[in-house]
């Protein structure tokens, strides 16, 4: 049992947590929790560690009965965790990483961000594109980091499972997909459609960006139309989490309401 946080292995996951940079050289993240640690393809998970309370319950011992791990005593994991009330069960992961065409799908349904910020919005972002059917998810460097902890837990696992890219350069990579007939919609405040009157159908992905300052002109002006949610009340805009929903899950119901059509 490891029992010392002065223990490599230890100080090499509070490492992980807090710097992105060591997250990215070593291209593996930090995934806490008995769901996620379960949903991370077994493939890809480099070490797991338990804590001694989790371990005492047959349960438990019954969920990790096929996997390595090596345990850790409470006081030492409660200081490599990042969550007030560890769950007991920590894993290294590598990091997925996909070509741009492993996102495009038969039928494209992208999701491409501008500077999100805050990581709960990010974590929502992709949970909820994976229910809506979204084919990738494209952020550009300024977007807050995909393997940011608090981001990870907002996924509940769908960091396994939806695409993602990150671009260098997002007018490139718009550009890109603009050549490959992907008809893309910009979310703003003075769009001139509103979010429901476009034809989804088709190949299409939304851009989306900064919670406070929107996207950029530039970002927006690649865009094929410009997109609004219409407000009720006094209420000026939606948390950016809630309106990528509306938008993926209004694509989401055309491509269903055409299918059943063709039946």
């Amino acid at each position: 049992m490891i029992t010392s946080s002065s223990n490599p292995k230890m100080k090499h996951i509070i490492q992980l947590n807090k710097k992105p940079k060591t997250r990215y050289e070593q291209r593996v993240f930090v995934v806490e929790g008995i769901k996620m640690c379960m949903e991370a393809p077994r493939e890809q998970i480099q070490a797991m560690y338990i804590s001694e309370s989790f371990l005492a319950d047959r349960n438990n011992q019954e969920l990790i009965k096929d996997y390595s791990y090596e345990t850790v005593s409470d006081h030492v994991f409660s200081q490599i965790s990042d969550t007030k009330t560890p769950q007991g069960v920590l894993c290294l992961v590598k990091m997925p990483e996909y070509r741009m065409e492993e996102l495009l799908g038969s039928i494209p349904h992208l999701l491409i961000l501008e500077n999100i910020q805050d990581p709960g919005n990010l974590g929502t972002m992709m949970r909820t594109g994976e229910g809506a059917g979204i084919t990738g998810m494209i952020m550009d460097k300024t977007t807050v980091d995909l393997f940011n902890p608090k981001t990870i837990r907002s996924t509940m696992g769908s960091l396994f499972r939806v695409p993602f890219y990150v671009t260098d350069n997002v007018e490139e990579t718009i550009g890109a997909l603009k050549e490959r007939g992907i008809a893309l919609y910009a979310a703003c405040l003075d769009g001139t459609m509103a979010y429901d009157a476009a034809d989804y159908t088709g190949p299409c992905g939304f851009l989306v960006g900064n919670e406070a300052k929107g996207l950029r002109m530039e970002t927006a002006a690649f865009a094929d139309a410009h997109v609004r949610i219409p407000m009720e009340g006094t209420v000026e805009s939606l948390n950016a989490a809630v309106a990528s929903a509306l938008l993926m899950y209004e694509v989401n119901r055309q491509r269903r309401k055409a299918n059943a059509n063709l039946v």
